[in-house]
């Protein structure tokens, strides 16, 4: 074992990296659910955002076409859900469940062609100057530009939510549809414009695994991160900052638990392998406090009286 070959300014510049698929997700999801809709087809989005993405960027040779290819493939799988859950009313759990398993045979058909194919490289963002910095310049100004729309996304929902009517109406839905349906407010248009962002933002957190942090195509490379990201936004209590600081400590431990097995620690390989999943549920249980947090309406059947 030899642990000094862990390098602690590439392993937090990499957290940042292993935490934006995670992030984007769960911002997406936290939308959906503030609006007073339960999705677990989170990792069925986001594996077609991968291969959507993926493909796009082959056949494009850009990666910037590569993503906005993930976020309409995501968007595209969550209207059907929204069709399902919004307009014939089925149930939001068995629909969501249905999607992720639609999602994964659905890539795994689509990305027959494209398996060892290598895909074109998003350039990183030249900050000058600030990139020289020592420690902060590698840890914070390395990185490509996805990274930092992540870290942005999160700001403008917090944003919205806390400070604009867009945000209380969205918010008003989640909490009681049937309240915001009496003041004439569309709950069936408001809900499903916010499952296509969410399955949008799960479309890019795809993307990003398959085009920046696992560059290739695998079936089912999303192994579980939309899963991760559905517990986040609970464990969260439905805030973003919260959402961000889970999505950054599961990325470190993941990031950790790699370097550990690299250095040789004597730990078995499954057990530093299930480290990240455990310690983040662990930690998030604890400052998930506020259990009355969640949506008075979330995951109910709105049924418009008239």
């Amino acid at each position: 074992m030899d642990l000094s070959v862990i390098n602690p300014v590439l392993l937090l510049a990499a957290l940042m990296s292993a935490a934006t698929p995670i992030l984007l997700a769960a911002t997406g999801e936290l939308v959906v659910e503030r609006a007073g809709v339960l999705n677990l087809g989170v990792e069925g989005m986001m594996i077609v955002g991968a291969i959507c993405g993926f493909a796009a960027a082959v056949e494009s040779a850009s990666p910037l076409v590569g993503f906005a290819a993930a976020a309409a493939g995501g968007a595209v799988l969550s209207l059907l859900f929204a069709l399902l859950t919004q307009l014939t009313l089925a149930n939001q759990v068995a629909s969501g469940l249905a999607l992720t398993l639609f999602g994964l045979g659905l890539s795994a058909l689509l990305g027959q062609g494209y398996v060892g194919v290598k895909p074109p490289r998003m350039p990183d963002v030249d900050f000058g100057p600030l990139a020289e910095i020592p420690l902060l310049g590698p840890v914070l100004f390395s990185h490509d530009p996805i990274l930092y729309i992540g870290i942005l996304l999160v700001a403008a929902v917090w944003a919205v939510l806390k400070f604009t009517r867009a945000g209380l109406i969205l918010r008003a839905v989640g909490e009681n549809h049937d309240a915001a349906h009496a003041l004439g407010y569309k709950v069936v248009r408001i809900r499903t414009l916010a499952i296509m962002f969410g399955g949008a933002l799960a479309g890019l957190g795809g993307a990003y695994i398959s085009l920046i942090r696992v560059p290739q195509w695998t079936e089912g490379m999303t192994a579980g991160v939309g899963w991760i990201a559905l517990a986040l936004v609970v464990f969260a209590s439905w805030k973003p900052w919260r959402v961000l600081l889970g999505a950054y400590l599961f990325g470190g431990i993941a990031q950790l638990q790699l370097n550990l097995q690299g250095a040789g620690v004597a730990i078995p390989v499954e057990y530093l392998a299930m480290s990240p999943y455990i310690i983040t549920i662990v930690v998030l249980v604890v400052l998930s406090a506020d259990r009355t947090a969640a949506p008075g309406s979330l995951g109910r059947i709105f049924h418009a009286s008239g």
